[in-house]
């Protein structure tokens, strides 16, 4: 299997798996300093591991980073729950 199709295969997997507790949707907030919708988090995060850069495992986290819009999720490679978002910048 190739790096391309391995790559869009763990998106798929993490973008139909991922999920979150009701506190990470404030954490979020607080890091990219935004007033999002719980809403507009689930499409962020999910356009973010669809257009990501690079998916690296390290441990028990997934660590997705996206050059547009420029932030980085931390993701549970468990359990698929999403831990946090930062600003790449």
């Amino acid at each position: 299997m190739s790096h391309i199709s391995s790559l869009n295969s763990l998106k798929h997997e993490i973008t139909n798996s991922v999920c979150y507790t009701p506190l990470v949707y404030n954490r979020i907030n607080k890091k990219l300093k935004e007033a999002f919708t719980n809403h507009q988090i689930e499409d962020l995060v999910k356009a973010c591991i669809n257009d990501a850069d690079s998916i690296l495992k390290k441990g028990k986290n997934y660590y997705v980073n996206c050059s547009n819009p420029g932030i980085s999720l931390t993701i549970n490679a468990n359990n698929y729950r999403v831990i946090t978002a930062n600003n790449l910048c």
